[in-house]
């Protein structure tokens, strides 16, 4: 997909706080350069915990010349915000900085604009200085189908989805889900976090258009009824959808050096467990020992990405926590007992070269869908353990319409016992209806390829982006 000496311009890319959303972002960012253009990646200081990003901004800095990064300044000033949830805060963050994007943008208006979906409220700023405008949605095409008929659920029903309990909500195109497995902050009608979201769905048909970082291949059912203006309220327009997934880090060179990687070296094809929970996955103390007693019963090879429980402090909710403390978070004897079978290590791992490892037979997960792109392009089948934004909803979708992921029972009910640990990790590794998984997540590896290829999906939706953008205004 090379751009050659092409100069097409530059575009402004803007993500929302967050290695998540940035990780995406700058993928997004690389396969714009490869199409000839430069890129301008915004980064908005955040006052609550977003995971660290400086390091990963400088080896990307340093790794592409055509990506450079602005940091908007001065830091917005903020009312106070009463939500416990960090999304309420991102949109709140974001629409305080729209004046500082916009001199920003004054000063060298760019070909094109490509928001996350949090930077919504800067729509107006991109249309009153008439730039083309276009969301990347971060999550797939399940969600977004979901958000785009949240206005419509938002009219039906009066009462806040955590009051609902189990009842089920439909979406056109999507499997019916449980109330209370809608997006987490928006399960309190009166937050502020489920204010924004619903503003969100009622104006990402202001976008010029909408890439999803998915393959069309893996959702079909809900792009059909995405693009069939199905999920909007009525009036409503749909943009042009361009799913141009999966985009994932590409992973680390020199990854050899890292302790876990050499352990896995060690370890045979197919046969360790990873478990990680995502850049702020928190499990508490109780549940970390669960899953211990459970890893050690199931008998299988694991590598466990461990970090310390949140605190309980709530104002310290959005401050990130300190490295965890092995011997006391695990139960006595485990890390000695399990050394030959497991690897315990702390707070981070490379998630993305774990996965391509051969000896990696399996994926314990938050359900977060960067990870969930991952799991798929490294053909590794998952055990979805959904815990904040929208997972819940992943995992449904995954486990229901996908058919890619089991769920770890239990995971509504605030704690997995350790029993169920060990006998998902059991069946996931060496069933019948494991090795049928892992068949089905080959199967979704190729076609997620074969998306990115000459002649695929994605790589003619891009193809059809550049036109936009390249066409003269």
């Amino acid at each position: 997909m090379s751009g050659g000496e092409r100069d097409n311009g530059t575009l402004v890319l803007y993500p929302s706080p967050g290695m998540g959303h940035l990780v995406s972002m700058v993928q997004l960012g690389k396969l714009i350069v490869s199409q000839g253009f430069s890129v301008i990646i915004i980064i908005v200081k955040a006052h609550y915990n977003t995971g660290s990003t400086d390091s990963f901004i400088a080896r990307v800095t340093s790794a592409n010349p055509s990506i450079s990064f602005h940091t908007l300044q001065p830091p917005a000033s903020l009312p106070h915000n009463p939500s416990p949830h960090h999304e309420a805060h991102a949109f709140d963050l974001l629409r305080h900085s729209n004046p500082n994007f916009r001199a920003f943008l004054l000063s060298s208006p760019p070909r094109a604009l490509i928001y996350d979906f949090f930077c919504i409220h800067a729509v107006d700023v991109a249309k009153e200085l008439a730039i083309p405008c276009y969301c990347f949605f971060t999550c797939g095409a399940n969600v977004l189908a979901l958000f785009l008929h949240i206005p419509v659920l938002h009219n039906l029903i009066p009462k806040s989805y955590g009051e609902m309990g189990r009842t089920p909500l439909n979406v056109p195109g999507l499997p019916s889900f449980p109330a209370d497995h809608m997006i987490l902050p928006m399960l309190d009608r009166e937050d502020e976090a489920y204010k924004g979201f619903l503003y969100t769905g009622l104006h990402l048909p202001d976008f010029d258009g909408i890439m999803v970082n998915t393959v069309e291949e893996l959702e079909p059912r809900a792009l059909e009824a995405i693009t069939a203006g199905r999920c909007t309220l009525e009036g409503l327009p749909t943009p042009p959808i361009y799913c141009i997934g999966p985009l994932i880090t590409e992973g680390r060179e020199n990854i050899g050096q890292v302790d876990c990687i050499a352990w896995l070296d060690t370890q045979p094809k197919g046969s360790v467990v990873f478990l990680c929970f995502g850049s702020l996955g928190l499990l508490s103390g109780e549940q970390l020992k669960e899953i211990a007693v459970g890893l050690e019963k199931s008998e299988q090879r694991f590598l466990w990405v461990v970090r310390s429980p949140p605190g309980d402090n709530p104002a310290k909710l959005m401050v990130t926590p300190p490295e965890p403390d092995l011997d006391v978070l695990m139960p006595e004897g485990f890390l000695e007992r399990t050394k030959d079978r497991g690897l315990v290590v702390k707070s981070w791992a490379p998630q993305v070269e774990v996965l391509r490892h051969e000896s990696v037979g399996g994926f314990v997960t938050h359900c977060g869908w960067n990870s969930t792109l991952e799991a798929v392009c490294a053909g590794v089948p998952m055990i979805g353990w959904p815990l904040y934004a929208e997972q819940k909803l992943n995992i449904v979708f995954l486990e229901k319409e996908m058919k890619l992921a089991v769920s770890m029972k239990g995971y509504d009910k605030g704690l997995v016992p350790a029993e169920e640990v060990e006998t998902r990790v059991k069946w996931l590794m060496e069933s019948d209806g494991g090795k049928e998984l892992r068949k089905r997540t080959l199967a979704a590896k190729e076609a997620a390829i074969a998306a990115l290829e000459e002649g695929g999906s994605s790589r003619a939706a891009l193809a059809r982006l550049v036109s936009e953008w390249t066409r003269p205004r």
